[in-house]
């Protein structure tokens, strides 16, 4: 288990007056912070969509963003940050930190079945992750494959849909190019979307609709990102207020090309090698 700490931010919110949320500096969401330490094993921050926190108080809709404190989340997301890292050794850090996050998104939702078992030395009561029940993975292409690299080797039983989508680099808006999602997933399913840059939020959204629109309820997804910030935070919370996230590191800024600050630039062609 990762033994670390944590402390809830139970009022973070996004101060919403109809900001272009992929403008720099003040005119990227605010965010408000109460801190009170708990006792376990992450950070989490508590997301609540604020639509006038002067007139009508705080919404009671919050979606936790999780940001486990462990010292290898943190080494493989400097690792991603630095623009010397080579294209190989990035896209093992993705995979590394995919890993961790994975392990941490999961810890909840591993049924387990219990025997006995003959060890060398005698009979001993076991428990084991029930491979009836699958996670499903969705990684979305193109960086989402190295993020979601090792899923395989964390769980013992996994199903995994690609979902690949654009981005329009002047409007910023995604379209779907590749859809390997089932028509309806099984009822009770538990799915990873795994998209390592949450910025401006229109693919994620997008692709959580086309879940949404096969049955799935909010409550059984989890994204899992590298890194994360507010404007996506905010369309996530506003559209999905029963999702977790799991991210190695919140940023607080957009630029107005749509790129986190100071966030690893691009993923995919970080992972990929196509850097022009």
């Amino acid at each position: 288990m990762m033994a670390c700490n944590k402390i809830t931010y139970s009022s973070l919110f996004f101060n919403n007056h109809h900001q272009n949320p992929t403008t720099p500096t003040s005119q990227n969401p605010t965010l408000s912070l109460s801190l009170s330490p708990q006792k376990s094993r992450r950070w989490v921050l508590s997301m609540s969509a604020q639509m006038n926190a002067e007139q009508r108080g705080v919404s009671e809709s919050r979606m936790p963003v999780i940001v486990p404190a462990h010292p290898l989340i943190k080494h493989w997301v400097s690792v991603l940050r630095n623009e010397q890292t080579p294209c190989p050794a990035f896209r093992n850090a993705m995979a590394e930190l995919g890993r961790l996050l994975i392990y941490e998104a999961t810890r909840e939702w591993l049924p387990m079945i219990s025997g006995e078992i003959q060890t060398p030395m005698g009979i001993a009561s076991v428990e084991f992750v029930d491979p009836r029940e699958p996670i499903a993975i969705i990684p979305i292409l193109r960086a989402g494959l190295a993020l979601a690299e090792h899923a395989s080797s964390v769980l013992p039983a996994t199903k995994t849909y690609h979902l690949g989508m654009s981005r329009d680099e002047e409007t910023l808006q995604p379209s779907v190019y590749l859809n390997k999602l089932p028509d309806k997933f099984p009822n009770e399913s538990h799915i990873l979307v795994v998209d390592p840059m949450l910025a401006t939020g229109g693919t994620v959204v997008a692709a959580l609709k086309l879940l949404r629109e096969r049955g799935v309820d909010d409550k059984q997804i989890k994204v899992v990102s590298a890194v994360a910030a507010p404007p996506a935070l905010k369309k996530l919370s506003e559209n999905f207020p029963g999702l977790h996230v799991y991210a190695g590191v919140v940023d607080s800024v957009v630029n107005e090309k749509g790129f986190i600050i100071p966030g690893l630039g691009d993923a995919g062609d970080r992972c990929f090698g196509t850097l022009t």
